[in-house]
């Protein structure tokens, strides 16, 4: 009804000119802000941490072997306690608990939920050090002759590594969805608005945002510039590159009458276009918001990696509290030699120290971060082919498909049917009879019933022909139609169709839809007040590579299948032709459905492709729907993968990419679990006994960040993404097929 530039007029206009209005900063920027935020947070949290732990470091690790600093540092305040403790416990405390703050709070909001995460492990790891340092700077401070040592760098060290880890991991993350950033950017930032007279000539012309265009704007799209917004053209012919949103490489040529999708550029010619969908409704819009939902749903292969925290945690407190009580027992009673304990502590700080190295190197943060990066990156990587998928789901069944079933029209053929052939039965212009058909198949949305209406045009060498009224309109799906056109009944659809009706079908009409089955054509009856008067033949051509892609599928161990609303005998020979060896014809949209649920059933993971509305039902009941980008909207809402670009050949990039993605998690998971099989040991001091080889807390801290950082960085590499080299060999085939067969239907 009105739109945000009529809201700036009003507000603007109120008050004699007193307020200014402008449209709010991007939405998608949100995200972005939030991000940006969080990496800032972590930023400076890291670098406030480091200015109280590098003089905790030095005062501790370096000042004490320069003469003259550590007779200051060792200057005794009040009994044993020196200044060089005081420094660390006054340096250490707003590192703990003000720069650490955000460990209390996650600790406390897990343990609420009744679980443990990694925060868990940090706050206990920093706290036993520090508080065990605050024990020991107690003592020193009331005895006369406590000889003890303090633990304050391991904890600050330990929170500013984490940090770092953090900070790393969440700029690494951010690349992850480089993806959405890409897609926003593709809009304009402004447009030219056009003011039309009553004869739609342009009166005037402004550059305004392109956010405040409004539905039915008229916009000039001038050569070079981005489409503002979805619409279509009212003036002016040019080529449109489209890639950006649908990945297909050659320009589009637009004239009078054709969409134009917001986002792809104008290549040679001037547009005048009237806008459709704008702001959130645009194709664009929806694709982003495809993407963003895609990238924040879970993988089934996740609730794994929760599972696997949820007890992780408590066991790893368990493994540590026992490590230390292990190496305290055997300090107390002398099990191992005295001359093993490093000068500057005694037995119980050593079993300490190993029992904080557990407790942090094992932090489960790796295997969080395994599955969300990966599928995070193949989304967007998938996105930025014209693969739209719907989110880690679609992504793990993708995978494991082995079972393949294709919809004939628009998916396996171009879905551009045209007649190729009419026999009349009966004495009449063929101008006549495709009037009544033409008045009776324009109420109906299947490509058949369009191809007629099309070829019904030539006989009225006019655009927009009115076609007689047609009375009681029914639609009997997948079968035909039949309405009442100039009092005679008019009944156009397959041969089903009649003898439900009780109409003989003649012997000739007979053999010549045997004989159009055999030429992979469709055969329709058209029937007059229950008479059959004609035999129409409508042929759709096989997609360009369509045969490659069954081909390349079967070299992949995937059975591929037809099931289509067509007559087994055109079924037949189109499947001959591509190599499918089952075919299921004549199947009513319910039915395909069903079939698709048997061959689950049967213990095959399935994917159906389509591109119709009479396909949603079996995109649905699929392990994997994928729906053709040209098809309905209805069928891209019910599928799970989206192929913008209507190649059959997306199909394998689809599957391909899902495996490539799972191949990752699969790595990173390895890469995760294995990192604690190993470093658990070490860090419970398995190899000290033989190398006097631990590990310090803060190290453990350094290691465990490095593995966090190690599985995004690992999934980033999936940015790489090649889709499979054979299909670079169809894409050039495919051009010198489709443009031959360009030339046989004569576009």
């Amino acid at each position: 009804m009105t739109g945000p530039r009529n809201f700036i007029k009003v507000i603007e206009e109120t008050g004699s000119g007193h307020f200014k209005a402008e449209i709010y900063p991007q939405e998608g920027g949100r995200r972005d802000t939030h991000r940006s935020k969080e990496i800032e947070q972590y930023y400076r949290s890291f670098l406030w941490s480091l200015v109280f732990t590098i003089p905790i470091f030095l005062t501790s690790m370096v000042l004490m072997y320069i003469p003259g600093i550590k007779d200051v540092l060792d200057s005794k305040v009040v009994n044993m306690l020196s200044v060089g403790e005081v420094a660390r416990l006054v340096l250490a405390t707003p590192v703990q608990f003000v720069i650490g703050r955000r460990f209390y709070s996650g600790s406390y909001k897990s343990l609420r939920r009744g679980s443990a995460n990694m925060d868990v492990l940090i706050a206990l790891g920093t706290n036993a050090a520090y508080f065990y340092s605050v024990y020991s700077v107690a003592r020193a401070a009331t005895s006369k002759d406590f000889k003890g040592t303090d633990f304050f760098e391991t904890s600050a060290m330990l929170i500013s590594f984490i940090l770092l880890g953090k900070y790393l991991e969440i700029l690494a993350k951010g690349k992850t969805s480089n993806a959405i950033a890409k897609l926003m950017n593709l809009t304009p930032d402004t447009a030219i608005l056009l003011t039309l007279d009553s004869e739609g000539n342009v009166i005037s012309e402004e550059e305004i945002d392109s956010r405040l265009v409004q539905k039915n704007d008229v916009i000039k799209i001038i050569p070079g510039a981005k489409v503002a917004s979805d619409g279509f053209v009212i003036w002016g012919q040019s080529h449109v590159n489209e890639s950006m949103i649908t990945g297909e490489a050659r320009p589009v040529a637009k004239r009078k009458g054709d969409t134009v999708i917001g986002g792809t550029v104008n290549e040679n010619g001037v547009l005048h276009i009237k806008a459709t969908r704008v702001g959130s409704e645009s194709a664009l819009s929806q694709i982003v918001r495809l993407v963003e939902s895609a990238q924040m749903a879970k993988a089934p292969v996740q609730k794994l990696a929760d599972r696997i925290s949820k007890y992780f945690v408590p066991l790893v407190i368990l493994i540590s509290f026992t490590t230390w009580f292990a190496w305290f027992l055997a300090g107390k009673f002398n099990a191992y030699p005295k001359s093993w304990i490093p000068s500057s502590m005694d037995s119980f700080q050593l079993a300490l120290q190993f029992g904080i190295s557990v407790m942090v190197i094992a932090c489960p943060c790796a295997l969080g971060l395994a599955t969300p990066t990966a599928v995070m990156v193949g989304t967007g990587v998938g996105a930025s082919q014209g693969v739209l998928i719907k989110g880690g789901q679609a992504l793990e069944s993708a995978h494991k498909v082995n079972c393949i079933v294709f919809d004939k029209t628009g998916t396996l053929t171009i879905g551009k049917p045209v007649v190729v052939n009419t026999k009349l039965f009966k004495n009449m212009l063929l101008r006549d009879l495709y009037e009544l058909v033409a008045a009776t198949e324009v109420n109906s949305e299947h490509p058949l019933a369009k191809a007629i209406v099309e070829y019904a045009k030539k006989f009225k060498d006019e655009e927009n022909p009115s076609w007689p009224e047609a009375r009681d309109f029914v639609s009997i799906t997948g079968h035909g139609v039949k309405a009442t056109v100039r009092n005679q009944e008019i009944i156009v659809g397959n041969k089903s169709l009649m003898t439900s009706h009780s109409i003989a079908v003649p012997s000739d009409a007979e053999d010549m839809l045997v004989e159009a089955e055999a030429m992979a054509q469709t055969g329709i009856l058209v029937s007059i007040n229950g008479e059959v008067i004609a035999v129409l033949a409508i042929s759709d051509p096989l997609k360009p590579g369509a045969e490659e892609v069954i081909s390349i599928l079967k070299s992949m161990k995937i059975r591929s299948i037809m099931v289509t609303g067509d007559n087994l005998g055109t079924a037949n020979s189109i499947a001959r032709e591509v190599g499918i060896e089952t075919v299921i014809a004549e199947a009513k949209p319910e039915q395909k459905a069903e079939k698709v649920k048997e061959f689950q059933a049967s213990g095959h993971t399935v994917a159906m492709v389509g591109d119709g509305i009479n396909d949603s039902p079996a995109l649905v009941a699929a392990d994997v729907g994928m729906a053709i980008g040209a098809g309905t909207d209805i069928a891209i809402e019910a599928a799970d993968i989206v192929l913008m670009k209507s190649n059959l050949e997306d199909v394998i990039t689809a599957i391909d990419l899902s495996r490539k993605t799972f191949s990752r998690i699969r790595l990173n998971y390895c890469w995760a679990l294995g990192y604690n099989l190993l470093g658990i040991p070490i860090a419970a001091g398995a190899l000290f006994p033989s190398t006097r080889f631990r590990l310090p807390p803060w190290v453990a801290g350094v290691a465990m960040a490095a593995s966090s950082v190690s599985v995004v960085c690992c999934s980033l590499l999936l940015k790489y993404y090649r889709r499979p080299r054979k299909l670079d060999n169809l894409e050039i085939r495919g051009i010198r097929i489709e443009s031959s067969s360009d030339i046989m239907h004569g576009n």
